[in-house]
């Protein structure tokens, strides 16, 4: 019975220790915890700050839109007759007009000239008298008239030696264009003096003032 008794303690005895261990030992070191990872540092890239932005899409479409615009076409052609008056050439001056019998000219002058054949005989006289010609454009305009009409105004003077005289000129100026397939053609001119002969004005208009 003792012997029994002492193997009963020391069963006892070694579980009270095996427990109080048991009790003593801190979470930790039972747990393991895991620390989580930093995040990524997103790259910055740094822009040169003469660095130009390349153009959008849009942007350049809409360039490409106003260099190749009607109204451009349009005073490409007017600048064809601008030209053949500068350097006298009545070809380049009859390219920019439409080769028809309905072509009409009021001139700055007060005469009429109808039709191309008309109006290129008359240049075919003029412009080999026409020397040094200085032509002036300013205030240009072009109003879109619909998809295939358009009119230009604008102020011109000339200077020029005109059978071997000095030669003077300023007035206004309108033409008016039709598309013709992809082209644009003069249809009509008027032109007239800035400074007309007050005995060719009419009584009733020399009485008003004068518009600028």
């Amino acid at each position: 019975m003792k012997r029994l008794a002492i193997i009963l303690s020391i069963v006892l005895v070694s579980a009270g220790a095996a427990l109080a261990q048991n009790s003593n030992t801190s979470p930790s070191s039972r747990t393991r915890t895991v620390a989580p990872k930093p995040s990524p540092t997103p790259k910055t890239i740094a822009k040169s700050p003469d660095a130009t932005p390349s153009p959008s899409p849009a942007t350049s479409s809409r360039r490409t839109t106003t260099t190749n615009s009607p109204a451009a076409a349009v005073r490409a052609a007017f600048d064809k007759i601008i030209e053949g008056i500068r350097k006298a050439d009545v070809d380049l001056y009859m390219s920019g007009y439409l080769n028809s019998s309905t072509l009409v000219l009021f001139n700055n002058n007060g005469t009429v000239t109808r039709g191309w054949d008309q109006l290129k005989r008359n240049r075919e006289s003029s412009f080999p008298q026409s020397k040094d010609v200085k032509l002036d454009i300013k205030d240009w305009h072009v109003t879109m008239l619909g998809r295939d009409g358009a009119v230009v105004s604008c102020l011109w003077t000339q200077t020029q030696t005109f059978n071997g005289q000095p030669d003077s000129g300023s007035g206004r100026m309108t033409l008016v264009f039709k598309r013709v397939g992809t082209e644009w053609k003069a249809v009509h001119l008027h032109t007239s003096p800035d400074k007309p002969d007050p005995a060719r004005v009419p009584a009733s208009e020399q009485s008003q003032r004068p518009s600028q």
